[in-house]
């Protein structure tokens, strides 16, 4: 495991994730930094609320990837989002209406387990510009 994936911490890695749609549903795209790595997908036509949460998904099933399981299991998370919704409903403080949120929501409830623990946390979006370059880039290259 290389040390520049955590920043001052061993045990703690921090983890900002985005998803944005154009349209809404429409053309979607997530973005995630995982310590010093950045990575953009497209995920087809979404919502951004699906987008928000399938972010956090793979930004999760990265950070285990790369940790390693065992790693893993002692390795405190802080997922930075701009998704206040998103923060909300994990956090137990917003009720997820929405039907098809509610299989996203339990994946990534089902993904804190592979860790020691997962704070999710909201920033504003101006805190959060790679993750958004990154879904902005992933859309512009398909509009191309």
């Amino acid at each position: 495991m290389s040390d520049d994936l955590f920043g001052n911490s061993d045990s703690r890695l921090i983890v900002y994730t985005d998803g944005g749609s154009r349209g809404n549903p429409g053309h979607a795209a997530i973005g995630v930094v995982v310590g010093d790595k950045e990575y953009g997908e497209y995920i087809g036509v979404e919502t951004n609320n699906q987008a928000e949460y399938q972010a956090l998904v793979f930004a999760l099933n990265k950070a285990k990837q790369l940790l390693g399981k065992a790693k893993a299991k002692t390795t405190e998370i802080e997922v930075r989002m701009d998704s206040e919704l998103v923060v909300k409903q994990l956090q137990g403080k917003y009720k997820i209406l929405e039907p098809d949120l509610q299989p996203l929501f339990l994946l990534v409830w089902n993904l804190r387990l592979d860790f020691k623990s997962v704070e999710f946390v909201h920033i504003p979006r101006e805190k959060n510009k790679r993750a958004d370059a990154m879904v902005n880039k992933v859309l512009d290259e398909r509009r191309s």
